[in-house]
């Protein structure tokens, strides 16, 4: 049996509000206004990327970036 497959999504709060994400080692971008949004746009770029092939990840890993910066 073939070892399940996996895919690292970078998550990042988008400026404007919302957030936008980013595959990393694939040139797999989109976004969502809500995280269930996101979620749903990222399997579905997922689905358009490799329209079910053999190839098709079967885990999808989202790591949440959070840039803060504050002053001392």
């Amino acid at each position: 049996m073939k070892e399940p497959t996996e895919i690292i999504f970078e998550i990042h709060e988008a400026e404007e509000g919302g957030y936008w994400a980013r595959s990393l080692g694939y040139g797999i971008f989109t976004e969502g206004e809500t995280w269930e949004e996101l979620k749903q746009n990222i399997r579905d770029a997922i689905a358009c990327t490799f329209d079910g092939g053999e190839d098709h990840p079967r885990i999808v890993r989202l790591h949440f970036v959070r840039d803060e910066v504050f002053a001392l």
